[in-house]
């Protein structure tokens, strides 16, 4: 089943009118989640993993509340289909599949899912495991994702206002930069500007790969590897929706004819709702992607 989604232009180009922000611009992969049946061989949103049979299937080893539980698939990703992925390097040959799994129980203290990675060689995988184990219970329907496919779609980011230095943070609130610029902003954001500049110019929102940080709960924290201290990066955003009030103009062509603010499931097909209806955004290490350097992740 291939599927296209086209996300709309921007209103227009923001480093015209703000030039800092372009060397500030970086890619990011829409992964545009679709209601439907794929197979282990697909990219897919809580799909059926290309397992191998030989491997013992992955149980959480952490305490909650429920009984002890085998992870769910949460996401398989090509590199094929997502070229931003960039996976660790391996003797004699290359990963080209991230798997992502989750438990489906909040822990404590975070209240969150947690995540497990696993990269592998799709050529390596001639005996797929047919029937995973599957959780007897999840502590909500959310960490339970329906099974979806993708239609990848790349895209340029900008940073979070939160992100943004004090002065640019200050041009970008200031209304007569925007009036300056001649462009089309609705006087509706003459008290708050910066607002525009997130809705409709710096992060898009629900499932992708790469870009920005979508901030809001907190402030932005920066992220060290606790084995090596580098930088960590944005790996891939697990969204509760892909557009809310205030988002439409993220909302793809293909949707718009039924994309509807009162139904969210149009806007959610894998049914995912993180930590009330947040996003769950995993990073990895900037130096080395091994297992030797663990992911971490952060509900935003």
């Amino acid at each position: 089943m291939n599927i296209t989604r086209t996300t709309p232009p921007r209103p227009f180009d923001v480093t015209e009118l703000f030039p800092q922000l372009a060397p500030l611009a970086r890619p990011a992969t829409r992964l545009h989640p679709r209601s439907g049946s794929p197979s282990p061989h697909d990219s897919s949103i809580g799909g059926p993993l290309l397992w191998p049979a030989g491997q013992r299937w992955p149980y959480c080893d952490k305490w909650h509340d429920g009984p002890v539980s085998p992870l769910l698939p949460v996401a398989q990703l090509y590199t094929r289909d997502v070229p931003l992925l960039r996976p660790p390097h391996r003797p004699g040959g290359h990963h080209d599949v991230l798997q992502v799994l989750w438990c489906p129980f909040e822990h404590p203290p975070e209240s969150k899912p947690p995540t497990q990675l696993f990269w592998r060689t799709a050529a390596d995988v001639t005996d797929i495991l047919v029937t995973p184990p599957k959780p007897s219970e999840a502590e909500y329907d959310g960490y339970l994702p329906e099974p979806c496919v993708l239609a990848p779609e790349q895209i340029i980011e900008y940073p979070n206002f939160l992100d943004l230095d004090e002065e640019l943070q200050q041009r970008l609130s200031d209304w007569s930069n925007w009036q300056a610029g001649g462009v089309a902003v609705d006087d509706s954001y003459e008290i708050a500007p910066q607002e525009f500049y997130m809705d409709e110019l710096s992060t898009a929102p629900g499932w992708k790969v790469g870009g920005w940080p979508p901030w809001g709960l907190t402030d932005p924290i920066a992220r060290f590897c606790i084995v090596c201290g580098a930088a960590m990066s944005p790996l891939l955003t697990i969204a509760s929706d892909e557009w809310n009030s205030g988002q439409e103009g993220w909302i793809p062509y293909e949707d718009q004819g039924h994309a509807s603010l009162d139904d969210n499931s149009a806007a959610n097909p894998p049914g995912v709702q993180v930590a009330d209806a947040n996003h769950l955004q995993l990073y990895v290490c900037s130096a080395d992607l091994g297992p030797g350097h663990p992911h971490t992740d952060l509900v935003q």
